[in-house]
């Protein structure tokens, strides 16, 4: 096939999720109980867990679907342990790893790619740390070669995934034998932090663990119902590196989101979008990373965004939680779900995913329900 008639897209996603299921009313009780002594904490834990736009979400930890006296996460009141940062990080890399080969498998299934046809192995996660990491792991448990260029991205936060699915771009775009496998893996629920203050009760509110996979390379004819890959704006805003923050702690990874974040993408991203998007016609798909409802709110308001068009973001936000970087293609698979199951034509789109710094990663996105040729694409991306 000429390389005309050959573009770079995502070309298998596949996603997977522990077995432990979190309901968001029973666990905002139970931890409700867990602060039953200081009794305005308790009640704005109950109406923050309400309106976050989580309903479900998943756990690799067992602990934490326990009574409040016997989970060992909740409060500094229970009658257990606390789980100390090692203990943590032994649970992360055993939990880690089949979550991480499922996703994969069932992208490399997908794409309709084999194995031994990969070059490049992106691994991502700022939730856990270990070594041989999770890279060496894939390769021999996927019978990837031993030559695979392995490229870890660490804790980098919730807009790494999307800055692989660039990079990975760039890669292809330099190197058109290339076949790209990007691996996230986050559990964000062992960090969970025995606390009463509410900027930590807060990130117990909606993160949930998950991981998600993708193949980026050149695509031929007989793909379908792709996402080919445009260009990519990658900023770090000013003025904004308190707003986000991500520590290692005695006690897991302690998180803080400021609750100006929604204000603050809704003044500085237009013009990073429209940076991206000049000469072309208004995205018709947005991919949100649903780091908050308050940002998915924030994004529609301000470019008056249907309900349809935000909903793989809502969507995910509500069945799954935040899963840090895992989550954007969580999104993108449920987009592609949606355009298959209507029989979409081609349309033109924006992935767009938010980190610390604060970071904002975006990129086009053009969804193909079957390959078309390069001046075809050309005119989709710039009408």
């Amino acid at each position: 096939m000429k390389q005309a008639d050959s573009v770079i897209a995502i070309l298998g996603i596949g996603t997977a999720v522990p077995d432990y299921r979190l309901d968001q009313a029973d666990t905002s009780q139970r931890l409700a109980q867990a602060l039953s002594e200081i009794p305005d904490t308790a009640r704005w834990v109950k109406r923050i867990f309400k309106q976050c736009g989580v309903e479900t979400r998943y756990t690799c930890e067992p602990n934490l679907l326990e009574s409040a006296e016997d989970c060992r996460y909740f409060s500094q009141w229970s009658n257990r342990v606390i789980p100390s940062t090692a203990e943590r990080m032994e649970t992360y890399k055993r939990e880690s790893v089949p979550l991480g080969l499922s996703a994969a498998r069932k992208a490399l299934i997908d794409g309709e790619v084999e194995a031994s046809d990969i070059t490049h192995l992106i691994t991502v996660s700022c939730t856990g740390q270990f070594l041989p990491g999770l890279d060496a792991v894939l390769i021999q448990q996927l019978g990837l070669a031993v030559t695979v260029n392995r490229i870890p991205l660490n804790f980098l936060g919730c807009a790494a995934g999307l800055k692989a699915v660039c990079l990975s771009r760039q890669i292809v775009s330099s190197n058109p034998s290339a076949k790209v496998l990007i691996v996230c893996v986050e559990l964000c629920t062992l960090h969970i932090q025995p606390s009463s203050q509410r900027e930590d009760l807060f990130g117990a509110s909606f993160f949930g663990d998950g991981s998600s996979a993708c193949i980026v390379g050149l695509t031929e004819s007989n793909h379908r119902g792709i996402f080919q890959l445009g260009n990519e704006h990658s900023i770090l805003l000013p003025d904004s590196a308190e707003e986000m923050v991500w520590e290692v702690g005695n006690y897991g990874f302690d998180l803080y989101l400021s609750t100006n974040i929604p204000k603050l993408i809704g003044r500085m991203i237009p013009e990073q979008i429209e940076h991206l998007i000049t000469g072309c016609q208004k995205p018709e798909l947005w991919a949100i990373h649903p780091g908050g409802k308050g940002i998915i709110d924030t994004l529609e308001e301000m470019y008056e965004l249907t309900q349809e068009q935000t909903q793989p973001s809502r969507s995910v936000l509500r069945n799954y939680g935040n899963m840090s970087s895992a989550t954007i293609l969580f999104v993108l698979n449920e987009m592609r779900q949606k355009l298959i199951n209507r029989d979409s034509g081609p349309a033109n789109g924006i992935a767009l995913a938010f980190g610390p710094g604060l970071t904002c990663e975006m990129i086009q996105i053009a969804y193909l329900p079957s390959v078309i040729t390069q001046e075809q694409l050309t005119n989709e991306f710039h009408v």
